[in-house]
């Protein structure tokens, strides 16, 4: 009885899938195509909109800026002076260009520069590894540890480290608040005594759970010669962004009906089996809300905790290039911008996909 309660209740969650199959059906209305098309047809508008505004913005600033590096020459150095950095400004020169807010176009650039930049380091290091591979092979067989490329890398790997450090903070996340947040909403006694620890550690800063993290990281690791950045980094992520899935698994189980108990109890189901038969089916919905609130903040603290890690990151990659000062590094860190917030935005979209499955709840979300 039990059972055919909850797969009632999962059907019922399975009606996400409608609108595909009239699609494939050939059932979409031509109102809804309409509405489709109108819908499209305004975020399209709406981006031409920013990147005009980007423009005309960034081009306003650039004359502000170097109207003023021409204005203070004239006043330091006379008009002959002033008249040369004029002409150098408008002649292009990277070393007299205004460092402020980059155009569209230049970011697209630059975006392609890494995009090339990629290629040329891959290719450094296929033949770096094949140069070494006979070496290697030695050292293998001796036991030693193998010669590795220790270049600088790329722009795509720097993003694929950092889905890499935010996947497993939020793997961490998971498998301490699910846990956890289950035995708090089985209990009103554990609930009240472990709230004063929740509510004092929920609201604490990326910064001080690094700092946490590093004091008790560096201490289990002293005499190790490794690089610790990356599990300083996503222990840290884990512990900043788990809060948000604990206090929601615990108050999915907490809230799940009582009747469903009830049955659990007729039925004499042990406590494992009325835990992942009757309570987890019933709780997942508002646990999948705190995972896809978790793992949306766990990408935004990743930035501040890869940059004091020092790991080769998002974030480690933004403050370098801030650091570099050079011509295109504006360009670079928009480019970054732009990188995380659409990985950020694919994330959130995965976990709410996960989420309306297992959802009675079929509200469009934003």
């Amino acid at each position: 009885m039990a059972q055919d309660i909850v797969l009632k209740e999962n059907k019922k969650s399975m009606v996400f899938l409608k609108p595909i199959t009239t699609i494939f059906k050939g059932k979409l209305s031509k109102e809804k195509w309409l509405l489709s098309a109108k819908k499209t047809g305004i975020t399209l508008a709406s981006v031409l909109l920013f990147l005009i505004l980007w423009h005309f913005g960034s081009q306003a600033l650039y004359n502000k800026e170097a109207n003023y590096k021409i204005n203070k020459t004239l006043k330091e150095q006379g008009a002959a002076a002033a008249e040369a950095e004029r002409a150098c400004i408008y002649s292009g020169e990277n070393n007299c260009q205004p460092n402020t807010l980059p155009s569209p176009l230049q970011v697209w650039q630059s975006l392609q520069l890494l995009i090339a930049d990629h290629y040329v380091i891959k290719a450094d290091k296929k033949a770096f590894e094949e140069k070494m591979f006979a070496t290697n092979e030695a050292l293998a067989a001796k036991g030693k540890k193998k010669i590795t490329y220790t270049g600088r890398p790329s722009f795509i790997d720097i993003v694929l480290t950092s889905i890499k450090t935010v996947f497993a903070g939020f793997l961490l996340a998971l498998l301490i608040a699910v846990p956890i947040g289950i035995v708090i909403g089985l209990s009103p006694f554990l609930k009240s005594a472990f709230n004063w620890f929740i509510q004092i550690f929920k609201p604490v800063s990326p910064v001080v759970w690094y700092l946490l993290v590093f004091m008790i990281v560096k201490t289990l690791y002293i005499g190790n010669s490794s690089d610790n950045s990356f599990v300083i980094s996503f222990i840290s992520v884990g512990l900043c962004a788990m809060w948000a899935t604990l206090v929601n698994t615990a108050m999915g189980v907490a809230s799940v009906d009582k009747d469903y108990i009830n049955v659990a109890k007729v039925l004499k189901l042990g406590t494992f089996q009325k835990i992942f038969k009757i309570i987890l089916p019933s709780s997942l919905p508002l646990i999948f809300t705190g995972l896809r609130i978790t793992l949306s903040v766990a990408w935004m603290v990743l930035i501040a905790i890869e940059l004091l890690a020092q790991s080769p990151g998002l974030g480690l990659f933004v403050w370098e290039e801030f650091q570099n000062g050079a011509n295109d590094s504006n360009s670079k860190i928009i480019v970054a911008m732009f990188v995380i917030g659409i990985i950020g935005f694919l994330l959130d979209r995965i976990m709410l996909s996960v989420q309306q499955m297992v959802s009675f709840n079929k509200n469009e979300a934003i």
